[in-house]
């Protein structure tokens, strides 16, 4: 049932609207508060909003209307408004349609003109969720969806359904596949899609981490080692390779490989043949190889540290995957999966688009299982995201809004949370360029480690070491 919030500080006027729509078969709100409307119009999704224009006895300016219109309008730019007044202002009219206002009716109203105007506008509200919802579903084909939620990836955006499509096409190749993006932004689901649509679905699926490969370790890891061959190699050890056999080898964070390694990779790649460590018996395998990086290797290539024509290898074709902030589609369908059967309120939703998401989808889902255990019950509500303490939150505007709507409900000081909302960022942690090395040293160059070490990301790792010139 659609429902219509009314807002006008008359109670008698607020009962015969409310007569008028229930008959005619609305869910009707009403309330004689601002305040209590920005809320009703946040939590509950109204389809439409009828509203005065004064709320305070011998006011007839018209300024806490325009105020609370245009609340109303930040909260949701397509939310229908239709004023009602007993003091109609020409100039003060026509500022308000231009801005949006459907309508601006002076009171005492026309009945079947007004349920005329408000059946019209809950129709055409309904029209454009349809378009809506055709145009998602038009844009993605019915199977392609299927095939990609079938591991698990959620989206709704155009941008990710054109890699997605991609990614379906190339699967039936055997081609090397290289998949490019930031750090949480989906490259690993990406990876799944192809497998889960190749010819070899059914064959084996081996991820490995390069970051996370010691150095002095990967021809074993990769490749395998016969008894003895190292200090600890008590028995025979499969590679991934030979473990990968018939099926494919999904290395992630390639960029990450050591110069040795990726020498070692490309004949294998080359050839289909390597040999286990301490052994001189050459393994032929098929195996087909999908790589992922969150760097841009042509930069590492210029700089030394990864090979042209590995790269090359690697990348016949690229998919690269948009971060979140591009897909802004894809966050809130994300966030009703993680938090399912959920209630998210309008600012809420607003907050989560307007933040840039560094972290991409990773980010995302660990905001919401924060919330869930913050939160477990009850509308979610932008602040339960903890967005002026963590993020770099929305405009200056939405802010204060949220101040005041906090600070009517709960009793928190609009001060208090202000100040909250202006808290500076931790100071950026600086390490010495002695320090880097040691623990390079330490961790056998192992990026993982070392960045934990310092409680670092794996990018600020890498940009202090490019700026000492320490090589990794």
């Amino acid at each position: 049932m659609d429902k219509i919030l009314i807002v006008d500080d008359t109670p008698a006027v607020l009962q015969a609207l409310s007569l008028l729509l229930e008959i005619h078969g609305y869910d009707v709100v009403t309330t004689t508060s601002p305040v209590e409307a920005l809320q009703y119009a946040n939590q509950l999704r109204v389809s439409l909003v009828i509203q005065d224009m004064n709320f305070t006895g011998d006011t007839t300016s018209g300024e806490e209307g325009k105020t609370l219109f245009y609340q109303l309008r930040e909260l949701d730019p397509h939310l229908p408004v239709i004023l009602i007044t007993a003091w109609t202002d020409l100039e003060q009219a026509i500022e308000l349609v231009k801005a949006g206002a459907v309508d601006y009716i002076a009171k005492p109203w026309d009945d079947q003109k007004l349920l005329n105007t408000i059946a019209n506008l809950v129709a055409l509200g309904k029209a454009n969720q349809a378009k809506a919802k055709l145009l998602r579903q038009q844009s993605a084909d019915d199977s392609t969806k299927s095939k990609a939620s079938s591991v698990g990836l959620v989206y709704a955006s155009a941008a990710m359904q054109r890699v997605v499509d991609m990614a379906v096409q190339v699967a039936k190749s055997d081609i090397s596949v290289l998949i490019t993006g930031a750090n949480g932004s989906g490259k690993e689901k990406i990876a799944e899609v192809i497998q889960a649509n190749s010819l070899i679905a059914d064959k084996p699926f081996i991820k490995v981490n390069c970051g996370a490969l010691p150095a002095d370790l990967i021809e074993a890891e990769l490749f395998g080692a016969e008894a003895g061959a190292y200090t600890g190699a008590n028995k025979k050890r499969i590679g991934l390779f030979e473990a990968a056999d018939g099926g494919t080898l999904f290395l992630d964070e390639i960029g990450n490989l050591p110069y040795s390694g990726q020498t070692k990779l490309l004949r294998v790649i080359q050839t289909g043949e390597f040999q286990r460590l301490g052994s001189v018996n050459t393994i032929k395998t098929n195996v087909r190889v999908i790589s992922a990086t969150n760097s841009n290797l042509l930069d590492a290539i210029a700089s030394g540290h990864f090979r042209e024509d590995l790269f090359y290898r690697l990348n016949v074709i690229e998919l690269n995957v948009p971060p979140l902030s591009s897909r802004l589609d894809d966050i809130m369908p994300l966030v009703h999966h993680f938090l399912p059967n959920r209630e998210i309120s309008l600012s809420a939703e607003n907050a989560l688009k307007a933040h840039h998401w560094q972290g991409n989808v990773r980010e995302l889902e660990n905001s919401c299982k924060r919330v869930a255990v913050l939160k477990p019950t009850g509308v979610i509500e932008a602040i339960d995201f903890a967005f002026n303490q963590q993020m770099n939150i929305a405009t200056p505007t939405r802010i204060a809004a949220q101040v005041n709507l906090i600070s009517q409900t709960d009793g928190t000081s609009q001060a208090n949370l202000a100040s909250q909302t202006n808290t500076s960022k931790p100071a950026t942690l600086e390490v010495s360029k002695e320090a880097l090395e040691a623990a390079m040293r330490g961790e056998k160059g192992v990026i993982a480690r070392v960045a934990r070490q310092f409680g670092l990301s794996r990018q600020a790792l890498y940009r202090r070491l490019d700026k000492y010139e320490i090589p990794y």
